[in-house]
C-alpha cells in the first residue's frame, strides 16, 4: 500500500445538470476512501453523489448559473467556499465549462486551491473543436476531415465534397443557448440541412464545422485518460476500449476495458507534450476504416469512466493529480491493463438495446505502432479483425461506477431516483400528457443506404456524452433518450 497523506481537502467542480454523473462520485470514492476531507461543487444539488459517505459536504454553485466567459460567479462562488472550508484546498474540475471557468480564475485563487497550471487559455482552446482541428493538423495527429465552411454556399459544398452524412459540430458548445433546439453535434443528411444549419451561426454564438462521418463498429471506440505533472511529465496514462456506449455505439462508456494500444497512448502523449499540458485529460478516438485512430474530442479534465485507469494499489488520475499538487510523491504505477469498468445504470440500457452483452472477453487488438503510420505492413495490422480472447490471468476485475458495499446510498438513491422516472413518464404516457422541458439526444447509427448544503433534488437525466457522434440528431435514429 503506498503512502498517501491527505491533509489537505479537495474540492470537485462539477457545475452542468447532470446528478447521474458517476465520474463525479468516482472521484469522491477515489480521495475519501484515502483519507481526504472531500467537498463537491454541483449545480444540481448534489443528487445521489450527495448521499456518500466519503462526501464532507455539498455547496451551492455560482447562482444563476455560470458564464464560462464572464467567470466572476464563479470566483465569488469559491472564495465563499474556501471561506467555509477555512484553509487551502486542491481543486478538481469535473466537466468542460468548469474547467474553462476555473483556468480563467485560477491566478486570483493561488493563496486558497491548488490548480495546475493552464497556460493561455488551453483548456478553452483544446475544448474548441476549431481550434482542436488546427492543433491536430499542426503537430501531426490523425483527426477527421474537417472543413470550418465560411457561408452557407460553402457548407452545402463542403458536406458534399465530404460524402453524406456529415458530422456537424459548433466549436464552442459550451456557448449555445438553452431552449433553442440547437445540439453541440448533429448528423447532417443533406446538403440543404448543412446550408440551414450554418445560417445559425450568429444564434450559437461559435462557428459551424463539418466533419467527415467515421461509422461506429465493433472496435472502433478508444478513448485515454491521463494526469500529467506540473512539470509536464506523465504520472498515470492509459487507453481503453469501450465495449458497450449509451447511446448505443455513440455516446458515453457504459462498459469499457483498460486495453493498452501503442497508436491511441503515442498519438495522446505527443499532443500533451506539444501543448505543454497539466493536470487531467481525457480524450476519445475513433478508429476508421484503414485502422488510423483518429481524436475526435479532447476534454480538459476527468472522463466518467476514470476509474477503470487504477492500478492495483488503487492509484487512478485524480489521486496522481492531488499527490502531484500537495508536492508528495507518485509512485509508479503498477499493474492494471485488462480491468472492466461498468456503469450499471448505462450498461443496462445499452444490453437491452443492443439485444446482448459481449459474449467472449474482448482483447487486444491486432493494431500496434505508432498512430498515422503510413506503411502497408501498418495499415495491414491496423485494421479491425478478429478479438483475440485474454487469457484467464490477464483479465483484470470487474469496477462499477455505482454500486459499492462500503458506499451503498448512491448506488440505492441512483436507483430510486431511475425508477421514479419511470413511473413518472409512465404516468404521463397514461394521462396522454407530453413531458415538458425535456431535451433529447438521439443515438446516432450510420444511416441506412438511403444516404452550501445537501439537497437531492428530482432526479434529471444523464448528460451528453463524448464521441464521434454525442448527442445531436440523425434522420433515422434509433433512440431517445432523456439529456
Amino acid at each position: 500500500m503506498n503512502a498517501f497523506d491527505g491533509h489537505v481537502p479537495a474540492v470537485l467542480l462539477r457545475l452542468d445538470r447532470n446528478p447521474f454523473h458517476h465520474g463525479t462520485l468516482g472521484a469522491v470514492r477515489s480521495l475519501g476512501r484515502k483519507g481526504v476531507e472531500v467537498h463537491a461543487v454541483v449545480e444540481a444539488g448534489g443528487g445521489p453523489v450527495g448521499r456518500s459517505r466519503y462526501l464532507r459536504a455539498v455547496h451551492a454553485g455560482p447562482e444563476g448559473g455560470l458564464d464560462p466567459e464572464a467567470p466572476e460567479a464563479l470566483l465569488e462562488c469559491l472564495v465563499g467556499v474556501s471561506e467555509r472550508i477555512g484553509r487551502p484546498a486542491v481543486l478538481v474540475a469535473m466537466d468542460d465549462m468548469s474547467a474553462i471557468a476555473v483556468s480563467r480564475v485560477a491566478p486570483m485563487l493561488t493563496d486558497r486551491f491548488r490548480i495546475p497550471h493552464q497556460p493561455d487559455d488551453l483548456p478553452a482552446r483544446v475544448a474548441d473543436k476549431a481550434e482542436l482541428s488546427r492543433l491536430c493538423a499542426r503537430w501531426g495527429v490523425p483527426h477527421p476531415e474537417t472543413v470550418i465552411p465560411a457561408s452557407g454556399a460553402e457548407a452545402a459544398r463542403a458536406a458534399w465534397r465530404l460524402g453524406l452524412p456529415v458530422v456537424a459540430k459548433w466549436s464552442r458548445p459550451w456557448l449555445l443557448p438553452a431552449g433553442a433546439g440547437l445540439r453541440s453535434t448533429t448528423l447532417v443528411n443533406t446538403a440543404a440541412d448543412a446550408r440551414r444549419l450554418y445560417e445559425r451561426s450568429a444564434e450559437a454564438g461559435s462557428r459551424l464545422l463539418l466533419q467527415r462521418f467515421l461509422p461506429a463498429g465493433p472496435d472502433t471506440d478508444w478513448f485515454f485518460h491521463g494526469a500529467f505533472a506540473r512539470d509536464g511529465r506523465p504520472l498515470l496514462a492509459g487507453s481503453g476500449r469501450k465495449e458497450l456506449s449509451w447511446p448505443v455505439r455513440t455516446g458515453l462508456t457504459a462498459v469499457g476495458r483498460w486495453l493498452p494500444d501503442p497508436a491511441v497512448e503515442e498519438s495522446a502523449l505527443r499532443l500533451a507534450e506539444r501543448l505543454g499540458y497539466q493536470g487531467i485529460l481525457d480524450l476519445d478516438f475513433r478508429r476508421d476504416e484503414c485502422g488510423t485512430f483518429r481524436l475526435v474530442d479532447f476534454n480538459p479534465r476527468p472522463g466518467a469512466q476514470f476509474r477503470l485507469f487504477a492500478d492495483d494499489s488503487g492509484l487512478d488520475v485524480v489521486q496522481a493529480m492531488y499527490l502531484d499538487l500537495t508536492g508528495q510523491r507518485v509512485p509508479a504505477p503498477a499493474g492494471g491493463p485488462g480491468r472492466v469498468f461498468v456503469a450499471e445504470n448505462y450498461a443496462l440500457l445499452a444490453a437491452v438495446r443492443g439485444r446482448a452483452l459481449p459474449r467472449r472477453a474482448p482483447g487486444v487488438p491486432a493494431a500496434a505502432g505508432p498512430a498515422g503510420g503510413a506503411s502497408g505492413e501498418r495499415d495491414r495490422a491496423a485494421r479491425p479483425g478478429p478479438v483475440r480472447v485474454l487469457p484467464r490471468g490477464e483479465r483484470g476485475r470487474v469496477e462499477a461506477a455505482w454500486f459499492a458495499l462500503d458506499d451503498l446510498w448512491p448506488f440505492l438513491a441512483m436507483l430510486g431516483a431511475l425508477l421514479r422516472r419511470g413511473f413518472g413518464k409512465g404516468a404521463r404516457a397514461l394521462r396522454g400528457v407530453p413531458a415538458q422541458g425535456r431535451r433529447t439526444v438521439r443515438a446516432v447509427r450510420a444511416p441506412r443506404q438511403r444516404g452550501g448544503e445537501r439537497s437531492w433534488p428530482r432526479s434529471q437525466p444523464p448528460g451528453p456524452a463524448a464521441g464521434q457522434a454525442p448527442p445531436g440528431a440523425s434522420a433515422e435514429p434509433d433512440e431517445l433518450v432523456s439529456r
